[in-house]
């Protein structure tokens, strides 16, 4: 009897385990090049559906989304613009509210340009680091944030590619956030 109690305690942790690896992780794998030089296609990804359960996607993040057509496989996109920031692609740079990302991750830079857009509330502009071989954001579309799966988090499969996946943050970026902050706590107020 005692045997049949630890081997129905194992089962239940066994799938308890499961059930809750199952509600915070999933594994993809990537289909296409869009993100290459930094996922492959073929390669087998985890994903942390919990990441953005208590937080916002943030620039730079990988994730894992639907896009907004029909389409027979999620999308891996990397973060360029968060809801309310301006995006504009040319002379082969991408600018977020005028400010020039330096981008050392990418394939090459993009060979396309396109207009100023404000990204909507709720909705965020992402690109492939395979800039010019990438369906994305730079063809008029945008993610909503429930569409959002997860943040890319590890590549474990072929072995050659077990590793974290690079997300990125933008230090040209932060100088701006850096001097509305003081011009806060120096005046007390926020100009918007």
């Amino acid at each position: 009897m005692k045997i049949f109690r630890e081997v129905g305690i194992t089962i239940l942790i066994a799938v308890a385990v499961f059930v809750a690896l199952q509600l915070n992780v999933q594994s993809y794998t990537v289909v296409m090049t869009s993100m290459e030089p930094n996922v492959h296609d073929g390669e087998c990804i985890m994903v942390s559906k919990a990441s953005y359960r208590s937080s916002d996607p943030q620039r730079g993040d990988v994730i894992v989304f639907d896009p907004p057509f029909d389409s027979p496989h999620p999308f891996i996109k990397r973060v360029i613009g968060l809801p309310g920031d301006i995006v504009e692609i040319r002379d082969n740079k991408v600018f977020i509210n005028g400010i020039p990302l330096d981008e050392e991750y990418i394939m090459a830079p993009p060979s396309y340009e396109m207009p100023a857009k404000e990204i909507p509330e709720d909705e965020y502009f992402v690109l492939g680091d395979n800039r010019n071989n990438s369906n994305d954001s730079h063809n008029n579309w945008t993610v909503n944030r429930d569409d959002i799966i997860g943040k890319a988090w590890f590549a474990y499969w072929p072995p050659g590619s077990w590793g974290v996946v690079a997300h990125y943050r933008y230090p040209e970026l932060n100088v701006e956030d850096e001097q509305e902050m003081i011009a806060i706590y120096s005046f007390g107020v926020q100009f918007e």
